[in-house]
């Protein structure tokens, strides 16, 4: 093996070169141990009775499709409160109290004289 001292004695082309010849031995090892995985595998599949070609077509069935659920739309709450002032200006009773039903609370107006009576 090379030692950090013979690296660094090494021209830049030399370098290059080994650098090539260690690409071709790994590009090289890899293939090597990939045949020898599927000798392994296809060795192991027949002690079962199946070929490795069989195996591998069921191995990774098709994903099932997922149902995508449509989110039904809300519907919007029915005004609980109106403005005694103005008809058109309601709330639901729910989130922040609009600045009409403050001032009329404010004013001496009890939330229960502007409340919408539903028929």
């Amino acid at each position: 093996m090379f030692a950090k001292n013979d690296l660094k004695a090494m021209s830049r082309k030399e370098l290059e070169k080994l650098l090539n010849d260690v690409k071709k031995a790994l590009a090289s090892a890899v293939a090597r141990d990939q045949r020898e995985a599927k000798r392994a595998a296809t060795k192991a599949a027949a002690e079962f009775g199946f070929s490795l070609n069989e195996i591998s077509e069921t191995a990774s069935p098709a994903p099932k499709k997922s149902k995508v659920k449509s989110k039904a739309a809300k519907k919007p709450s029915k005004p609980v409160f109106a403005n005694p002032e103005d008809k058109n200006q309601t709330w639901t009773g729910k989130g922040r109290q609009p600045n009409w039903y403050r001032a009329q609370v404010e004013a001496g107006t009890a939330p229960d004289k502007m409340r919408i009576v539903s028929s």
